[in-house]
């Protein structure tokens, strides 16, 4: 059955890993000793495991939809297209995507290329900044000898950064569009205050559990207010939809980068910006989720399963077997 057959494919991978890796993969602290041939295998079984989950559901992963031509723009919004060098990117927000999105913009310029860090990191996401996927008439969407590339990261992990990146700083539309609407739903506050800077002096901002029953609350999908920052992985790069030919993780971010860009012949190039993440452990998630009850981050979970699943990421039992 398909959860034996994931389960199956899951063990193959983890017993594939090094010590090292096993150690990135189950308390996501970057480890920089995985050598180029294993990266190389991690590749083919990340790429596997697509194959694998895509094949026995299909359905539950591809929203109905059998090709990039059944998908609307709106859907296509994250495809960023590298026609110079046959490149194709899904980013997904919390992901490297800054890093990315200044790799992809430097592309686009004349040789020899600008150092990626020395690109603003609020332009590059000007969407008029890049050719789009969707600007492509439909029949041309297919691009099938373009290379195409996304990275993931642990869903939970993403989760966090998302919420601390958007609800513990003072941002303005991002507090009015959600942040209100959470203090007033879940917090208990009828009428909250208008500003960000008004919350934060009060004391009184959204908690990382408000954002949690936002988020698992029904009816948020149904009206489109499930931001690209939260939005499940899957549903932003359709991998059941997409064959890629590159699946890179934010936990091995660095060697990733360097194996992709050698993939492309641009390693002489093009380089990678160098990226200091600040390194998490389960005790660092279990301390975020503490307050969460436990119906909630089973909910949760549901949620975000599909991420889980397809792109090799274990589910921690000890957050949601109680």
């Amino acid at each position: 059955d398909l959860k034996g057959q994931h389960s199956f494919i899951l063990n193959t991978i983890i017993s594939s890993l090094s010590v090292e890796h096993f150690q990135t993969v189950t308390t996501h602290i970057p480890i920089r000793s995985i050598t180029a041939e294993r990266i190389r295998q991690l590749q083919d079984l990340r790429k596997q495991l697509l194959k694998e989950m895509c094949d026995g559901d299909k359905e539950a992963f591809s929203n109905g939809k059998h090709s990039l031509r059944d998908m609307s723009d709106d859907e296509l919004k994250h495809f960023i297209v590298d026609e110079n060098h046959g490149v194709i990117y899904c980013y997904v927000p919390k992901v490297a995507c800054t890093n990315w999105k200044r790799v992809m913009y430097v592309l686009n310029q004349s040789e020899p290329y600008d150092d990626p860090r020395s690109i603003d990191k609020d332009m590059v996401h000007l969407p008029q900044l890049f050719t789009l996927l969707n600007s492509f008439p439909r029949p041309e969407r297919e691009l099938k000898h373009y290379t195409k590339f996304l990275f993931v990261r642990d869903p939970l992990i993403r989760l966090i950064s998302a919420f601390r990146d958007k609800f513990m700083k003072v941002n303005q539309p991002f507090y009015e569009r959600f942040g209100r609407y959470m203090l007033r739903w879940y917090g208990n506050q009828p009428d909250p205050p208008r500003t960000a800077e008004e919350v934060f002096a009060s004391g009184v901002q959204p908690s990382f559990h408000h954002f949690i029953q936002y988020l698992i609350d029904p009816e948020r999908e149904k009206e489109g207010l499930f931001e690209p920052h939260w939005r499940q992985m899957h549903k932003l790069c359709h991998p059941c939809l997409i064959q890629y030919d590159f699946v890179g993780h934010q936990e091995t971010l660095q060697d990733d980068a360097e194996l992709l860009l050698k993939t492309l012949k641009l390693e002489d190039d093009i380089k990678f910006p160098p990226s200091y993440e600040n390194m998490t452990s389960p005790d660092y998630v279990l301390t975020w989720f503490r307050k969460v009850p436990l119906e909630d981050r089973r909910k949760l979970y549901k949620l975000y399963e599909g991420d889980f699943r397809l792109f090799g990421y274990q589910k921690p039992n000890e957050l949601f077997d109680g």
